[in-house]
């Protein structure tokens, strides 16, 4: 399959801010953009070896079953990024002008637009997010066709620090999407998995920082008059980048907390973790 991958990317300490694009030392954020486009390639790229004694520079080919023809873009405005100095070959560096940063997700959007004809997957995912399953494609595909093209299932957002893991995305003290999402159509649904009894759930905080659509999909969401709209009415513009076009376009779930590492990533900046 052809995947193309969209990041927003910006770094513009002020010292205040929570947002890591904000916050934290500039190797800290260029160490977790590595990560990001890194596991992309390891995970997903062409590049895939097995050790053999008869090919001893190396090795031979492995996951063909497995690999996919990705293509990231990396969206970056005002020349604050982290991108220089890193190893070549990525990503491609998509260059904007957008007057606000943290609106920087909708320039992703309209990447995803124009390459509509031309990839099977049209992904979006913040820059601190590591996905590493190889079967994560397999996994869309198989609730694309149990569920139907009207349902979205986003992964769930994890840290991790030694032996713990938290996922971080749970219920919110007051609720957020109820004027976006209609929770009562088909709140839950049950498949058998490998000898598995699983279960996906609409929350009202389906937010994951990233999402995956097919090419059926984006087609939709970009037909949708919100598309582009660069509306921040879901907890604040980033939030609203990755989720809110989402909820007034498609149902969408996530796997419910009984069998919520069905399909997750790993959040590399652990500052849930590090809370009090």
């Amino acid at each position: 399959m052809r995947i193309l991958f969209t990041i927003p990317h910006y770094y513009a300490p002020d010292g205040r801010a929570r947002h890591g694009s904000l916050a934290g030392s500039a190797d800290r954020r260029r160490g977790y953009v590595l990560a990001c486009l890194s596991r992309l390639h390891e995970t997903f790229g062409g590049w895939q070896r097995l050790t053999h004694s008869a090919h001893p520079f190396g090795g031979i080919e492995a996951n063909q079953a497995l690999r996919h023809d990705i293509d990231v873009v990396v969206c970056t405005t005002q020349g604050r990024h982290l991108l220089d100095g890193l190893p070549p070959g990525l990503c491609r560096h998509h260059q904007v002008q957008t007057t606000e940063p943290r609106l920087l997700g909708y320039d992703c959007h309209a990447v995803l637009r124009n390459g509509l004809g031309s990839y099977d997957w049209y992904c979006f995912l913040e820059d601190d997010l590591l996905l590493a399953d190889p079967l994560f494609f397999a996994k869309l595909q198989w609730f694309l066709d149990f569920a139907g093209d009207d349902a979205v299932l986003l992964p769930n957002r994890f840290e991790r620090d030694v032996a713990r893991k938290l996922y971080v995305d749970g219920a919110l003290r007051a609720p957020v999407s109820a004027g976006f999402q209609d929770r009562g159509d088909r709140p839950v649904l049950e498949a058998s998995v490998l000898g598995l009894s699983l279960a996906f759930s609409r929350g009202d905080n389906p937010h994951a920082g990233c999402f995956f659509l097919s090419e059926a999909q984006m087609r939709h969401w970009s037909l949708q008059p919100w598309f582009l709209d660069r509306s921040a009415a879901f907890w604040g513009p980033l939030e609203s980048a990755a989720t809110l076009g989402l909820m007034r376009t498609f149902r969408v779930y996530k796997p419910a907390r009984r069998n919520a590492g069905f399909l997750e990533l790993l959040h590399a900046d652990n500052r849930n973790l590090r809370l009090p």
